[in-house]
């Protein structure tokens, strides 16, 4: 206790978190700006008669034309973010706008977006607006050159759990042994300029294996030791923007090249603010006042500190969730989301439900077409919980259409990075009579192979 006592106290320059504050806002508004500038507000989350939800957040839907304001509203509470204003309130709506987006449709879901809705939470405790921002400006007792270094440290740590768990996902026999997925998705790359001719050959497709698995393991340790920073970052802006050019992964590269630039000493971070200061004509010197933030033996601080033990706590145990599931994860996905899992596998399936009217004993098979976009359906068919979710959608609009005594079944079938598919659900099931928990789904039938690793 007492070395955490002494490690609490210890202060760091207040720059890194600053310019990391600026990076993230301007990224966060760009990703809305971007969002909203391709339509995808409207072929998302408007557009569909029916949206997917999380277990838990079944409430959490689309607004309507009002879905146009919560992105404005999570936009402008980016910018304020970036330049410090009002920051506190800023940070709060963000997040809370930003995760209900998220929550809007499961269809949607990305590991990225589950990184900012995370990141956006750590940063309410962190003071990211103690220096260089509005806040500071006008607020002279808001304005700290230096700051506790655990909330430097809290970003760095987050920064690892992402990369580690990732790399950690990729020790297995279809990644390292088959270079599955990549041998599927780079040879359908070969109009990219300069490479596309070689991302054919199977030495590429295990060199990107092998190379990607290494890098998120030990990229943070390179990140952290001094001697290998600067080769560290080469690798980070490298990587990310090789698998920005190879898939549609939208800005989640970008976000992690900037975010690496915490790792740097506050030199840098200085030399980056005093070349804006430069741009915008801002008086940088006000900010330097040498001023330390100190930690207070309060209540609040005590509860902060308590909650954000928790909160990387969870972070460390949830990813091991699968752990409590039998079969494999990559089949039944028990444990899959919100555990790091990147661009681990290639999934395809298909789905044809048969409705079944017990009193008039009869049946028919449903077009998911009338119900469902071409994407929701390509994610319905492979995925169980939303095989269960949907069923249960259809047994409510048959029963509205006057079927009172229904069943559903569902003939599914599903190939895993290139096997041969195979029956998922169990088509004797009547899924109606199945709740969605957090409980085995016993009705996913066995997978016919066996995929080692962790």
């Amino acid at each position: 206790m007492s070395k955490v006592g002494t490690y609490l106290n210890k202060s760091i320059e207040a720059a890194p978190l600053a310019v990391f504050r600026i990076l993230f806002g301007l990224m966060m508004f760009t990703s809305i700006v971007r969002f909203w500038s391709y339509g995808w507000i409207e072929k998302l989350y408007l557009t569909p008669d029916f949206h997917f939800s999380y277990y838990g957040f079944e409430w959490v839907k689309p607004i309507g034309n009002w879905t146009y304001l919560l992105f404005a509203i999570c936009g402008i509470a980016a910018l304020a973010v970036a330049v410090g204003f009002k920051y506190r309130l800023a940070i709060i709506t963000f997040f809370i706008s930003f995760t209900y987006i998220e929550l809007m449709d499961k269809t949607t879901y990305l590991n990225h977006y589950y990184f900012i809705s995370l990141l956006s939470f750590l940063l309410i405790f962190l003071p990211a607006n103690a220096y260089y921002s509005i806040d500071a400006r006008q607020n002279e007792k808001k304005r700290f050159q230096r700051i506790p270094q655990w909330n430097v440290d809290a970003v760095k740590l987050l920064l690892a759990l992402v990369y580690i768990y990732a790399g950690l996902a990729k020790l297995n026999s279809d990644w390292l042994v088959d270079a599955m997925p990549l041998k599927i998705w780079l040879p359908s790359k070969f109009d990219i300029p300069l490479i596309g001719d070689v991302l054919g050959k199977e030495w590429v497709h295990y060199t990107f294996s092998w190379v990607g698995a290494g890098y998120d393991l030990f990229i943070p340790f390179l990140l952290l030791y001094r001697p290998t920073r600067w080769f560290a970052f080469g690798l980070v802006v490298v990587f990310h923007v090789l698998t920005r050019v190879l898939f549609p992964i939208g800005m989640f590269p970008y976000i992690m090249i900037v975010s690496a630039l915490i790792f740097f000493d506050s030199g840098l971070h200085h030399k980056v603010l005093g070349t804006l200061s430069k741009w915008l004509k801002i008086n940088k010197n006000i900010f330097d006042n040498n001023v330390a933030l100190l930690p207070n033996k309060t209540v609040f601080n005590s509860l902060k500190h308590g909650l954000l033990s928790l909160f990387f706590t969870i972070q460390l145990l949830f990813p091991w969730r699968y752990l409590a599931y039998p079969g494999e994860l990559f089949w039944t996905e028990e444990g899959y989301r919100f555990s790091w899992r990147v661009m681990l596998m290639e999934k395809s399936g298909y789905a044809q439900f048969r409705i079944v009217d017990k009193d008039a004993e009869r049946e028919f098979y449903v077009d998911n077409t009338v119900y469902l976009t071409p994407f929701q359906e390509k994610q319905m068919s492979f995925q169980p919980d939303f095989i269960l979710e949907y069923a249960h959608f259809l047994a409510e609009t048959y029963r509205a259409k006057g079927i009172k005594n229904i069943a559903v079944f569902v003939d599914c079938q599903v190939a895993l990075n290139g096997r041969l598919s195979q029956t998922f659900i169990d088509p004797k099931t009547d899924l109606t009579q199945i709740r969605e928990s957090f409980e085995h789904k016993f009705w996913i039938l066995p997978f016919q192979d066996e995929i080692k690793g962790i």
